[in-house]
C-alpha cells in the first residue's frame, strides 16, 4: 500500500459542546461534525434530518426545453429510445426513463450499447437499427454530450435527439433539441456533483410537473444506487437521496433489487450506502464489464420474481468471473510496472494485449491504491489501445487527458475517471506526454484525513454508536477516521486462514485489538515492540445480542513520522529513477549511512520493506532506497526469500566503487 499523508483534524471543542447543546445531540457526534467543518447549529440540524433538501430541477439549462419535447413526442405517438449506457449509472437511468415513460402510455424502446461491440455512448450502427425501427426521438441517458456526430447523422435521418448528461462537454456542444448536463458552462445549477440518473430524474419531475420531493419515493431506490455507484460526493442532495433510498431499499418494491439483496445476503435491517457500494453496485455493472448490461436493466424494471432471481444469479456469478478476470490482469500488470520502472512516474501508464475491457477501470483503481498515483491501464488490439483511468484528488485526469489530444482517438470523462483511445504505437509517446505534463502542475499527494485523535482508554461501543448520525457514508462524506497515536505492538495474530490479521497494541496501560483486513504475515512489516501511530475506523459489533467495539485498522506508520520530510523524499527518488531533476544532497548517502544500514541485515535477514519503515527517521526514506540499491550492487547484501541477507565480505569493498554512488556524485557536481 501506498505511503500517505495524515492530515489530523483540531476541531474547536468549545464550539464542539455549544453545537452539542443547542442540537441536543451526542458531544462526539458535535466533535465530528465541527471536525467536518459544520460549524452552524441550522446547518448541522439539516444536516441530521430526515427531511430531503433537494435543489429546483428548472435550474438546469434546457430542462424544459428537453420536457417539452419528450411530452409532445407521447401525444403524438411517436417511438421514443432511451439511450442508456452499460455501467450502473447509466442502467439506473435507462431505468427510470423507461419507468416513467410507458407509465404515460409512451411507445418506449430502451437500448444500451454492448461495450464490446459498441462501445461507449451512441453510434451510428445504433442510430440506423433505431432509425429501421421507425424511432423517431432518442433521449440520452449518462451520455450524449460528447456525440456531436452522431446526433447530427441521427438528425440528418429526421431522428430529434434530447441530451441528458453529466459527463464534462466539449467546446462545441452538440444540435440536439436540448442539452441538459449541470457541467455546461451556461448552465446556472447551484448544485453540479450529480449523477447522470438524477439528471434523467429532473428531467421526468419537469415532465410530469412535479416536485421532486413528490417523485422521489418512487425512484429513490433507483437513484441511491445510481449515486453510490457512480461516486458521486454524498453531500447536499445526493445524502437526502440516499438517506431516502436506502430506506426504500430496505421496503422496495422492485423484485429485481429484492432478488439481489437475496442473493448477495444483504440483511435488508443493516443495509448501509457500503452493502450498495460493495453488494449491489459490483454485480449490476458485472453485467456491462461480462457481457450485455441489458440483463441489468431487465432485473431493475422486471416484475417477474423467478425471472428476477434468475438473473441476480447470473450477475452474482458473472461478478464472480469478473474478480478472477481483475486478479489476473492486476497481478501482469504489477509485474510490468515493477518491472519497467512505471512506478516511478507520476502517472503510470501501463498496457497489455486483450486485457479484458471491462476490467481495465477497476484494475487502475486498484493501481491507484497500491501506488499512490494517477494510473491509466489500456487494452492493446488489431493496432488500438483503449483504457481507462483513475486519479487521485487534486489530479485531473480529464485535464491531463486534453493535454495529450493530439496523440488520443478519443477521451472524455471526469477530475477522477476517464476513458481514452489511441493508437498502440503512440503508447509510449502517450506517456511521455502526460507526465510531462504532470510536471507542470501542482501534483497532489495522496492522504489520508484523520478526524479526531484518539485515547484508547476512552474508545467504547457509545463513541462507535455516536457515529452513525452522520450517516450515509461514502466519498465526499468518508466513513470516519481516527488517530491512535504512540501505541505499542504487542501480538500478531493471523486470522481468515492467514488473509487477514487481528493484532493487540497498547498504551499507558491500555489494551486494545484491531483487525487488518487483506495483508497476510508475510506482508506484514512491522514486529511485535514497534511503536505505531494508526488511522482507524470504529464501528459495533454485534454477536448473540452482545454489543462489542470492533476497530478496523485503514493504515499505519512509525511513530512520530514526519510527512513533509518523507514525501519531498520520495518525489526527489522518484525523480532521480525517472531522470528527472533530482535533489542529489537527499538521495546520496555518506558511507557512514550505509554502514548503518549493513548493520541491520547483519543483525538478522530483515525485508526491503521493514527496512524502509526502520530507517525513515534516521536515514530517511530516498538515502534508505539508495542504499539498498548500493549494497545489492556491491554484492554486500543479497536478496534470499524476501529477505535481505548480509554478505561476510563488507570491510574488503570501498563504497566509491559502487557505479551508482559515481553518477549520484557526478550529476550532483552537475547542478
Amino acid at each position: 500500500m501506498a505511503f500517505k499523508k495524515w492530515i489530523v483534524n483540531s476541531p474547536d471543542k468549545e464550539l464542539a459542546k455549544s453545537l452539542a447543546a443547542e442540537c441536543d445531540i451526542d458531544p462526539f457526534t458535535a466533535m465530528l461534525a465541527v471536525s467536518r467543518g459544520y460549524t452552524d447549529a441550522s446547518e448541522l440540524e439539516q444536516i441530521l434530518s430526515d427531511e430531503p433538501v433537494l435543489c429546483d430541477p428548472h435550474e438546469l439549462i434546457d430542462i424544459q426545453k428537453a420536457a417539452d419535447a419528450v411530452n409532445a413526442a407521447i401525444e403524438a405517438g411517436e417511438v421514443i429510445t432511451v439511450f442508456g449506457d452499460y455501467d450502473c449509472d447509466g442502467v439506473t437511468s435507462t431505468a427510470i426513463m423507461y419507468d416513467y415513460l410507458i407509465s404515460r402510455g409512451a411507445h418506449v424502446i430502451p437500448h444500451i450499447p454492448e461495450r464490446m461491440g459498441e462501445g461507449y455512448g451512441m453510434n451510428k450502427s445504433a442510430v440506423d437499427k433505431l432509425h429501421e425501427m421507425g424511432v423517431g426521438l432518442i433521449v440520452t441517458v449518462d451520455n450524449g454530450i460528447a456525440a456531436a456526430d452522431e446526433i447530427a447523422y441521427a438528425n440528418e435521418l429526421g431522428i430529434k435527439t434530447v441530451v441528458t448528461d453529466h459527463h464534462l462537454p466539449p467546446e462545441i456542444l452538440p444540435e440536439a433539441v436540448a442539452v441538459v448536463d449541470p457541467h455546461r458552462k451556461d448552465c446556472p445549477s447551484s448544485f453540479k456533483e450529480i449523477c447522470g440518473a438524477e439528471v434523467a430524474f429532473k428531467l421526468v419531475c419537469v415532465m410530469d410537473d412535479k416536485e421532486p420531493e413528490q417523485l422521489l419515493p418512487r425512484f429513490a431506490d433507483l437513484l441511491c444506487i445510481a449515486t453510490i455507484g457512480d461516486v458521486m460526493p454524498l453531500i447536499n442532495e445526493n445524502r437526502s437521496i440516499v438517506r431516502e433510498g436506502l430506506r426504500r431499499i430496505q421496503d422496495t418494491s422492485r423484485c429485481g433489487i429484492t432478488a439481489l439483496m437475496s442473493v448477495v445476503g444483504i440483511d435488508r435491517a443493516k443495509l448501509s450506502a457500503s452493502n450498495v457500494s460493495f453488494g449491489l453496485v459490483p454485480r449490476i455493472n458485472a453485467a456491462g464489464r461480462m457481457g450485455s448490461a441489458k440483463r441489468a436493466f431487465k432485473l431493475l424494471v422486471s416484475d417477474n420474481g423467478m425471472e428476477a432471481i434468475g438473473i441476480a444469479n447470473e450477475l452474482d456469478n458473472e461478478n464472480g468471473s469478473r474478480q478472477q478476470v481483475e486478479r489476473g490482469i492486476i497481478a501482469e500488470a504489477c509485474e510490468k510496472i515493477e518491472k519497467q520502472g512505471l512506478n516511478y512516474n507520476r502517472v503510470i501508464v501501463v498496457e497489455g494485449e486483450d486485457w479484458h475491457k471491462g476490467v481495465v477501470g477497476i484494475v487502475a483503481s486498484r493501481l491507484v491504491e497500491k501506488y499512490g498515483k494517477p494510473a491509466i491501464v489500456l487494452s492493446c488490439h488489431d493496432g488500438i489501445a483503449e483504457g481507462s483511468g483513475r486519479s487521485i484528488s487534486g489530479f485531473s485526469l480529464y485535464k491531463s487527458l486534453n493535454a495529450c489530444s493530439e496523440v488520443l482517438l478519443k477521451f472524455g470523462g471526469h477530475e477522477l475517471a476517464a476513458g481514452m483511445g489511441l493508437k498502440v504505437e503512440d503508447v509510449p509517446e502517450f506517456r511521455r506526454i502526460i507526465n510531462e505534463y504532470a510536471l507542470t502542475v501542482d501534483f497532489p499527494i495522496p492522504q489520508i484525513h484523520i478526524d479526531l485523535r484518539l485515547n484508547p482508554a476512552g474508545m467504547s461501543v457509545d463513541m462507535a454508536e455516536a457515529i452513525s448520525a452522520l450517516e450515509p457514508f461514502g466519498f465526499g462524506n468518508p466513513t470516519p477516521v481516527f488517530g491512535i497515536f504512540g501505541v505499542t505492538l504487542d501480538k500478531i495474530n493471523p486470522i481468515g486462514e492467514g488473509k487477514h490479521l487481528k493484532l493487540l497494541f497498547s498504551k499507558n496501560g491500555s489494551v486494545f485489538q484491531a483487525l487488518m483486513f487483506g495483508v497476510r504475515p508475510e506482508q506484514f512489516c512491522f514486529e511485535t515492540g514497534d511503536v505505531l501511530d494508526l488511522a482507524v475506523e470504529l464501528s459495533v459489533n454485534e454477536y448473540n445480542g452482545i454489543y462489542s467495539l470492533s476497530v478496523k485498522i485503514k493504515a499505519l506508520k512509525v511513530s512520530g513520522t514526519d510527512d513533509d520530510v518523507l514525501f519531498s523524499q520520495i518525489s526527489a527518488y522518484h525523480d532521480y529513477v525517472c531522470g528527472a531533476n533530482a535533489e542529489y544532497d537527499v538521495l546520496t548517502p555518506t558511507r557512514s549511512e550505509v554502514g548503518e544500514l549493513y548493520r541491520k541485515t547483519i543483525r538478522c535477514p530483515v525485508s526491503a520493506e521493514r527496512l524502509k519503515y526502520l530507517c525513515l527517521n534516521s536515514l530517511g526514506f530516498a538515502k534508505t532506497q539508495i542504499a539498498i540499491s548500493m549494497l545489492l550492487e556491491l554484492g554486500l547484501i543479497r536478496m534470499k526469500e524476501g529477505k535481505l541477507l548480509a554478505m561476510p565480505n563488507a570491510a574488503k569493498t570501498n563504497l566509491e566503487t559502487s557505479k551508482i554512488y559515481q553518477r549520484l556524485l557526478r550529476r550532483g557536481s552537475d547542478e
